[in-house]
């Protein structure tokens, strides 16, 4: 066992009771801001105070058997709150459109053509679940983190503003033929002679399926967001998925787990809340991993890799869209 690791063996239940101590483990010696590559027994403070402040008893020594010391102030060290406000916004954390409650900011990606840092995000987080013709989000709307259910007010916490998004069509939805409207004017006219607090609507079956929710954001300023998702770090780029691999997920609600991939290329009806349901297909069933307002989080593999984006989930498993659909039509990369 080395100098270092045999004084931490010795010494670490003594130090941590050393008062303005939070931390120690084996770092590197620095000398005025700069690395010397030294091995030494590193002990964290939450605030570096003059010597002549403390009593000699509560002094980290310069050496601990045969390994020397250093010192890191760090501050106070607590659990990372996914739906507080953060500056600058991690990956992981509470984000969503002005007009819903809270899902999560997934990973920082980059606009193919122009190279800008985007948020992304599921299109029901960051475009409240807009097929584009329906009024319910617009090109330029306020992005919030934390969201508005977890406290987050435009203008105050808007980090950003709707830059792009990948309809989400429903399975059913109103219809704007023109026969369609006057058949149903007509109905209703008879039914309100009979019952007046009855009325009758037609809807529209649509055939086609989605392959994505989707949407990114368009930060205020290109610093205000970090690639660092909270407890996974950056994306090592994107990848496929296979049945039976383990993958992870960092979001707002219950944090950071993991989970098996169960079912591969599935095609599955969604319910989207108040919009109706929608059928998407090509997706990625896990065993569960998440719960409401993890939506938006990416999907990684052992290796660090993207491989999907978390968008729904029942009490038994979870789902997500193969990543490199989402890359495609959104036009970014990691």
């Amino acid at each position: 066992m080395d100098a270092v690791l045999q004084a931490l063996r010795v010494s670490t239940p003594k130090i941590l009771g050393l008062p303005n101590v939070v931390g120690v483990g084996k770092g590197q010696k620095h000398v005025c801001g700069q690395c010397t590559g030294k091995p030494t027994v590193t002990v964290l403070v939450t605030k570096k105070l003059p010597k002549r402040e403390l009593g000699s008893s509560q002094i980290v020594p310069r050496s601990i058997a045969d390994a020397d010391t250093d010192v890191i102030e760090v501050g106070d060290v607590r659990a990372l709150a996914r739906t507080e406000r953060l500056r600058p916004v991690r990956p992981g954390s509470s984000v969503g459109h002005y007009k819903i409650t809270a899902g999560t900011f997934g990973a920082m990606v980059y606009d193919v053509k122009t190279g800008e840092p985007l948020i992304l995000s599921n299109n029901h987080v960051l475009a409240n679940s807009t097929n584009g013709r329906d009024g319910r989000a617009k090109i330029g709307d306020p992005i919030l983190q934390p969201g508005r259910h977890d406290a987050g007010r435009d203008p105050k916490d808007v980090i950003g503003h709707l830059y792009r998004f990948v309809p989400i069509t429903m399975a059913v939805g109103t219809s704007d033929c023109r026969v369609a409207s006057a058949v149903e004017r007509l109905l209703n006219t008879v039914v309100r002679r009979f019952r007046k607090n009855y009325s009758l609507r037609i809807f529209k079956k649509y055939g086609s399926e989605n392959l994505v929710d989707a949407a990114v954001a368009k930060p205020v300023s290109a610093d205000i967001i970090i690639p660092d998702i909270i407890d996974l770090g950056v994306p090592k780029g994107a990848a496929e998925v296979t049945v039976g691999e383990r993958v992870s997920k960092s979001g707002r609600t219950t944090g950071t787990n993991s989970g098996e991939v169960k079912v591969v290329q599935a095609t599955i009806k969604i319910s989207m809340g108040d919009t109706g349901d929608a059928v998407f297909s090509d997706q990625v069933v896990t065993s569960h991993m998440a719960e409401p307002g993890d939506s938006g989080s990416v999907v990684l593999n052992q290796k660090g890799q993207v491989v999907g984006l978390l968008s729904a989930g029942s009490d038994t498993v979870s789902i997500f869209a193969r990543i490199q659909n989402v890359l495609n039509l959104l036009q970014v990369r990691f």
